[in-house]
């Protein structure tokens, strides 16, 4: 869903002029499960890879958890998956089949990426990504993030994670749109 331009962007000179540039972001929640993968199979690498990748998944196996936890290691890695992202996603499929992901959507921030990351394979920059695009939490500020990383570096000289962390702060409530419009600044116009 379309949301308007919170204050806190709009105060910042830099933040607004993206904002003036770009679309407004749209956060669609999403089936967390499906979600989940999505982000086990993106983790570093370009996103045109991970469609790639995900693409012959499902064509080899339904992205549904049941099929998934089940599946051959060799199955998944003729999607192209890693021995490691094999495993990855069947340990979350197996998570999912145990009730794990029941109940996410009423739980905070924190304790979403505390039970997600309990999960081999999903660390904390997976988490963040899942509460972003697939449960469209406003205020979550992903500072492990190479892009946002390159973005804040470039339009605000931001070198650390300490400073980096400073910065969302400027925009808190909202830092999930300020995280959005830095993605928008490295995409080529």
């Amino acid at each position: 869903m379309s949301v308007p331009t919170p204050e806190p962007l709009l105060s910042c000179p830099i933040m607004a002029g993206l904002v003036a540039r770009h679309r407004p972001p749209q956060f669609e929640p999403q089936r967390p499960f499906p979600s989940l993968v999505d982000a086990i199979v993106s983790q570093q690498i370009s996103g045109k890879a991970a469609e790639s990748i995900l693409a012959r998944l499902r064509s080899l196996v339904p992205i549904q958890a049941a099929a998934l936890a089940r599946a051959d290691l060799r199955r998944l890695r003729r999607a192209g998956l890693s021995r490691a992202k094999a495993v990855y996603v069947r340990e979350l499929a197996r998570f999912a089949e145990d009730g794990g992901l029941r109940g996410l959507g009423r739980l905070s921030d924190a304790a979403i990426v505390e039970r997600l990351t309990s999960v081999k394979g999903v660390g904390v920059w997976t988490a963040e990504m899942f509460l972003i695009f697939s449960l469209g939490r406003p205020d979550v500020w992903p500072v492990g993030d190479g892009g946002v990383q390159r973005a804040a570096l470039a339009l605000y000289g931001v070198k650390t994670p300490r400073t980096l962390l400073a910065l969302g702060e400027r925009f808190r409530p909202f830092r999930t749109h300020a995280a959005w419009y830095l993605w928008r600044s490295l995409a080529p116009s």
